[in-house]
């Protein structure tokens, strides 16, 4: 359709009037959100959980050798990968031009554990110790083969860039418990595992089409917690409100001129980072934590940016109920070097998860927290270069991976979904990327088929036109 200048008010662009149509639509959409009312009249699920905490294992943990235990490979082990197996399955360019694709077991023992005999490899005991609280589903899929794609795609949606993050929509949806924090909030941490650091850009916490105050926040490990936050020199809090007041009137000004939805957004975003100056260094100072906390949390728990003291922000987060806790851990994309790199990644978050899942249960705060863990893939059953006796490296797999999911309604005790011998094909209950975010909406109160946001002429949302909830994810079914 095309507007005409002359049809439209002096003071308002055509850019102003479809941000004013979008506006409309998505606060139509956000009052659907409310249990018990939406735009079509009937009611919303009943929320089990009220926030989610994401623990992101950047670069694709390798499930044979941690939740997907494939005891059948060991005689295997060396020989050639059946053609009938492969199928036609992509290819990373790592691995299109090898001569041979040599079935690599594990070289790490499993066992089972807790009252489902779920099978943990040794390299995960404390998550082991922890593995009743856990739905464990290892039939997750993607088309996705490549690092920024596929991390884009379980994040977003797309596997292109330039839509809402899940946390912003859970931010536009739900908004946040807490009118002092963000509610979408991202920490990032470093492996052990010396690797080059696949790039994590700030477009996958980002906000796409949806108003900009929805975006996450950074926060960092040294010097201020929020860039920008703090005052400068000479500038105290009650001048720093007198500008913030200046401003506000003059951004209502425009807004009342303009109709343009970002202004609101940007008004919403002075106003909370005054909050923040007061709120941010209260959460992030942890002298409060007991001697026993950090002992559980483990010994990185005290050194600021490490995945085990992300956890521990995390709790405190999850306590002031801001409503989407994400949390990177890098370091997973293990190319060679597999069995000594894989140590020291798991070293690095299975205390801290662990921990975490404990304290939250011991606060009473597990029941209504969602804690989900994974990567973007899974490995290949093959070594990547050449399959060594006490070495190998996987390559990427989009076919079948293994996430885990604990709390906020999800099923306990719960191993979801099978793979094939050879962990390359999901032969049972498949989960696809979409049907997980529908699943975690779901949980959180939403229908994933009607949080929607209007861009550029047509609705859009996180499942796009796809996506199923998974009643065996969840406890009770749906």
């Amino acid at each position: 359709m095309t507007i005409s200048r002359e049809l439209l008010p002096p003071s308002v662009t055509r850019r102003a009037f479809l941000g004013q149509s979008g506006l409309g639509v998505g606060s139509l959409a956000l009052a659907s959100l409310w249990p018990g009312t939406n735009a079509a009249g009937s009611p919303q699920v009943a929320p089990r959980a009220k926030r989610i905490i994401s623990l992101f294992m950047h670069g694709g943990p390798s499930q044979l050798d941690l939740l997907d235990h494939k005891p059948a490979l060991k005689p295997l082990h060396g020989q050639e990968l059946p053609s009938s197996v492969r199928g036609d399955q992509r290819l990373t360019g790592m691995t299109s031009g090898q001569k041979s694709f040599p079935v690599t077991s594990s070289l790490f023992r499993f066992r089972q554990a807790g009252e489902s005999g779920a099978w943990v490899s040794e390299l995960l005991p404390h998550t082991a110790g922890v593995v009743d609280e856990l739905c464990i589903v290892r039939s997750m899929h993607t088309e996705a083969i490549n690092h920024d794609p596929a991390v884009t795609f379980l994040q977003t949606g797309h596997q292109q860039p330039g839509r809402p993050s899940f946390g912003a929509w859970a931010s536009y949806g739900l908004g946040s418990e807490n009118s002092n924090l963000p509610a979408f909030v991202v920490m990032i941490s470093r492996g052990s595992a010396a690797r080059p650091a696949d790039p994590l850009y700030a477009r996958l916490w980002g906000a796409g089409f949806l108003p900009s105050n929805h975006q996450g926040v950074s926060l960092r490990s040294s010097g201020d917690p929020v860039l920008y936050l703090a005052n400068p020199a000479g500038i105290d809090r009650a001048a720093r409100r007198d500008q913030l007041d200046v401003l506000a009137e003059m951004n209502r000004l425009a807004l009342a001129e303009q109709q343009d939805p970002e202004i609101a957004g940007r008004i919403a975003q002075y106003e909370m980072t005054f909050r923040m100056q007061a709120s941010v260094p209260e959460l992030t100072d942890l002298g409060s934590e007991t001697a026993a906390t950090f002992s559980a949390y483990g010994p990185q728990s005290k050194q600021p940016g490490t995945f085990a003291a992300n956890c521990l922000l995390a709790r405190r987060m999850a306590e002031r109920g801001v409503r989407f806790i994400q949390l990177y851990h890098r370091g997973w994309d293990q190319h060679y070097n597999l069995p000594s790199d894989l140590r020291l990644q798991c070293r690095d978050i299975d205390q801290p998860v662990a921990a975490l899942l404990g304290d939250l249960k011991q606060r009473g705060l597990l029941d209504e927290t969602l804690v989900v863990w994974g990567g973007e893939f899974g490995r290949t059953v093959y070594t990547q270069g050449t399959l060594e006796p006490s070495n190998y490296g996987r390559d990427h797999h989009g076919r079948c991976f293994t996430i885990w999911m604990a709390g906020g309604g999800s099923r306990p005790a719960t191993v979801y979904g099978e793979t094939d011998d050879f962990s390359f094909n999901v032969v049972r209950d498949p989960v696809h990327v979409h049907d997980l975010n529908a699943t975690l909406l779901h949980l959180l109160g939403v229908d994933h088929t009607r949080l929607t946001y209007r861009s550029q002429g047509r609705d859009f949302r996180l499942t796009d036109v796809h996506g199923h909830v998974v009643p065996g994810l969840i406890a009770g079914g749906v």
